[in-house]
């Protein structure tokens, strides 16, 4: 299992066989929605730094502490207290937008700035399709994931954990699960931080692929780092936190919070608390080593008072993703935040709308980097291979929206205007023979057929429709091309360190 704090609490468009010229990319055209007066970021802000300077951050390992400490924050045992004067300067010493590196260099992604990229869901032990239901994840799972991101042209990112492959063992499973990004698609992916030694593992191996100095340029990897709120970086996020700032690897520093539970039942409140967590673990990524990419990250919602569960798609938690985007701006900072969430077991109307809930404001709040964009079930528990394809689905429509309203000479079309009489129609105009291919967003996995044409077609619903797909899709697949002598290389090492790994564990 993950051990990154989502994955532990979890546990209590149509795509397409797709090259890299098939990828999106999105330039975010929209107004951003500040929901914020300029008042209330101040107002949060300073309620931040009371946390930081009067009760404190705990950080659960000595040489993080020593770092802090050398660096001008106050030590007090564990706690951590940091003056304002001192977040300011670290906080501002993060990149304000970075490139992360992929083996194909055409998908190489922006984040940060106007760029939206979306990253499948992370973390799940549990994988659902129609035909075998639910069960533990395994690392075909794994490698089916990966693939299915790959082919997706809405998807820019491989993603980190899509599943936790339990049949591997878990001392040795982060190497399969790098590798298989590589190996299986060439864009962009997350690293390992279940320890130290792994996330060394994780920069070994992006080293092998695009070499030590173009690493030290602009990342290859980018890792989730989660606070485990309240207030509380383990020693095992710091560890990871110094092996990928040491490497200048990208990471994004996420209060994992719910409301109610690891922070008060107010959303300002656990704003406060949030931005505090977040900024303290920015300036410690910045004191290690200035400069490293880091993305301001949120992962809040609310749980149920009555039955202690985690609620996705709450209005509560909508307000929360847009303050948090509006403080991530009001730093400067690139923000992380939305997925398609959902409380729901299988892929049914409960899904599609508490999903809908959450990607609507991701989207309106320019988030840069959307993790769990698809496949989410059962508050993270699970993987779901039909809800993968329907959410790429929904992917696609946000990618056109994003766009805005194109008014050039060409869009605007007042030829073609000119040359239909009223009351005719422009079905065959030259400007429509121009773009009907491309002119609307046509979802592949909705039906918009006749009532009599869909039922003699068999009266498939989203469900059965997303399971044929995911089947077309995984039949035509093919991997992209890998060097030899740099597959070979990987392959070398995973095998060198899976045989230290197993003689630690035995000794």
């Amino acid at each position: 299992m993950s051990r990154s704090a989502e994955g532990r609490s979890r546990r209590a468009g149509r795509p397409v066989a797709a090259g890299p010229a098939q990828k999106c990319r999105i330039d975010y055209e929209l107004p951003v929605y500040d929901m914020l007066s300029d008042a209330v970021v101040e107002r949060l802000h300073g309620a931040s730094m009371r946390i930081l300077s009067e009760f404190g951050i705990a950080f659960l390992d000595d040489e993080s502490r020593s770092i802090l400490s050398n660096h001008g924050a106050k030590v007090d045992g564990e706690l951590v207290y940091f003056d304002p004067d001192l977040i300011r300067e670290y906080v501002g010493k993060a990149p304000a937008e970075f490139t992360q590196l992929a083996r194909n260099p055409e998908n190489n992604i922006a984040i940060g700035g106007k760029a939206v990229n979306f990253a499948p869901v992370y973390g799940p032990p549990y994988v659902l399709d129609a035909e075998r239901g639910r069960r533990e994840a395994r690392l075909e799972d794994f490698v089916n994931f990966v693939k299915l991101a790959y082919l997706s042209p809405y998807m820019h990112h491989s993603g980190g954990t899509i599943v936790e492959p339990t049949d591997e063992p878990i001392e040795t499973r982060h190497l399969d699960m790098v590798y298989s990004h590589i190996k299986y698609s060439d864009k962009p992916f997350m690293g390992s931080v279940t320890s130290a030694e792994n996330a060394g593992d994780t920069v070994r191996m992006a080293e092998i692929l695009f070499g030590r100095e173009a690493l030290r340029k602009d990342p290859a990897v980018i890792s989730l780092i989660n606070v485990s709120s309240p207030r509380r970086f383990d020693d095992r996020m710091l560890g990871a936190m110094k092996v990928y700032a040491r490497a200048r690897q990208a990471m994004i520093i996420t209060p994992f919070i719910l409301a109610g539970a690891m922070a008060p039942v107010s959303i300002a409140g656990t704003l406060a608390q949030q931005n505090a967590e977040a900024l303290a673990g920015i300036a410690f990524a910045q004191m290690v080593e200035p400069g490293t990419p880091v993305v301001y990250g949120s992962f809040l919602t609310n749980i149920d008072l009555q039955s202690g569960s985690p609620v996705f798609g709450s209005p509560e938690s909508q307000v929360g993703l847009y303050a948090s985007a509006q403080l991530a701006r009001y730093y400067n900072l690139p923000f992380r935040g939305g997925g398609m969430f959902t409380s729901s077991k299988i892929p049914d109307a409960q899904a599609a709308y508490e999903s809908a809930m959450v990607m609507l404001p991701t989207i309106m709040a320019r988030t840069n980097f959307v993790l769990h964009a698809a496949g989410w079930l059962e508050n993270g528990l699970v993987s779901g291979y039909e809800k993968f394809v329907l959410d790429c689905e929904i992917l696609g429509m946000l990618h056109t929206w994003s766009k805005g309203l194109d008014v050039s000479d060409e869009s605007l079309a007042l030829d073609s205007i000119g040359t239909v009489a009223p009351g005719g129609h422009h079905l065959g105009t030259d400007h429509t023979m121009r773009h009907f291919r491309t002119a609307f967003y046509r979802a592949g996995m909705f039906d918009y057929n006749s009532f009599e044409v869909w039922q003699e077609g068999g009266a498939a619903d989203a469900y059965a429709r997303a399971n044929k797909r995911v089947h077309q899709l995984l039949a035509s697949y093919e991997a992209p091309a890998l060097d030899a002598a740099k597959d070979e290389e990987l392959t070398s090492f995973m095998v060198r360190r899976k045989a230290e790994l197993a003689g630690s564990v035995s000794g």
